[in-house]
């Protein structure tokens, strides 16, 4: 048997990846074996941070209802799983729930490699049918963005760093994820241009040119923020309070949304926008000013042309003219 010791550290081990996860019961009554295997699987098997995330929300809701169902590990069947996604198809969409569905079933492909159980009960089970050709990111047009970037107040280092996030995501296509997780010397001289280098999935670095706007407001940020010999440190770091000064924590994509948020408000700005915003944006003006999508999917570091697709909005355009023919 397991000491209350041992279980307790796993458990907080659990709760350290996601402090609102806990073993789920159903995993603590199929023994110490399943146990460790579950937090083996979340903490050694999945790197990055993002999926380990969402994973442990959707194995969490999972065992939730397992356990409302008095449903043991040892007797689960696709019949059962398939039942709890006609289930999730009433709350979420298909997208979350087809990943629901493979954060069950890579659970359970771990847990029979592992020999804690014999089958993996969620194989067989089909996911909800998805096809998107179009992104459903909001995307500004040319105006909308330049009079947000112009919107901001600059007169503090606050108000900098925000022009500059903003920007860095328009004119690289860069996620906010990148962005954040960027140090003042990934902004860097090469030849005759700065560059700047982007901290993507998987631990990939991407390198691409700054254009000459992106040079101008982070030349600003950094003079003004007093951060250049700071190599080693985050580039783009929190607000002190209502101070106007920065501290010395990285920025974080919450903190990079909520940003976004209130300088949109402050302009009065009707469109949604979110962080992915400005990716989809950079991209659609691109492609409309001449560029071509091969290219595009290179500065955005996309593994499929198909992805950067989706962040072609200049049909939305042509859509609208052609409707407004119609003259009834």
């Amino acid at each position: 048997m397991m000491s209350r010791e041992l279980k307790a550290r796993r458990a907080f081990t659990v709760a350290r990846v996601d402090p609102s996860a806990m073993l789920p019961a159903t995993i603590c009554q199929a023994g110490s074996r399943a146990e460790e295997k579950y937090v083996e699987f979340f903490t050694a098997r999945i790197r990055n941070a993002n999926t380990r995330m969402a994973y442990l929300h959707a194995v969490k809701l999972f065992f939730l209802w397992a356990e409302s169902a008095t449903l043991p590990l040892s007797l689960m069947r696709p019949f059962h799983v398939a039942a709890y996604v006609e289930q999730l198809q009433t709350q979420f969409a298909a997208p979350t729930v087809k990943q629901h569905l493979a954060a069950i079933r890579q659970l359970f492909d771990y847990l029979i490699v592992t020999q804690v159980t014999e089958t993996n009960p969620a194989t067989a089970v089909r996911g909800p049918s998805y096809s998107v050709k179009v992104g459903k990111t909001p995307v500004l047009d040319e105006d909308e963005a330049r009079n947000l970037l112009d919107s901001i107040d600059t007169t503090s280092v606050v108000g900098l760093r925000d022009r500059a996030v903003i920007a860095m995501m328009t004119y690289t296509f860069a996620r906010i994820g990148a962005v954040v997780a960027m140090n003042v010397e990934d902004y860097f001289p090469q030849g005759k241009r700065w560059w700047v280098r982007l901290h993507e999935k998987r631990g990939k670095l991407h390198s691409v040119p700054a254009h000459h706007k992106l040079e101008e407001y982070l030349d600003a940020f950094l003079d003004a923020a007093g951060t250049w010999d700071e190599k080693r440190e985050p580039l783009f770091r929190t607000a002190i309070g209502t101070t106007k000064r920065l501290s010395l924590n990285r920025l974080s994509r919450s903190d990079a949304y909520r940003m976004i948020q209130r300088r949109a408000d402050d302009m009065g700005m009707e469109t949604a926008a979110s962080c992915h915003t400005f990716r989809a944006t950079g991209i659609t003006n691109y492609l409309t000013n001449g560029g071509t999508l091969e290219k595009a999917q290179q500065l955005a570091n996309h593994e499929s042309a198909r992805t950067t697709k989706l962040y072609d909005r200049r049909d939305d355009k042509l859509s609208l003219d052609e409707v407004e023919r119609i003259t009834i």
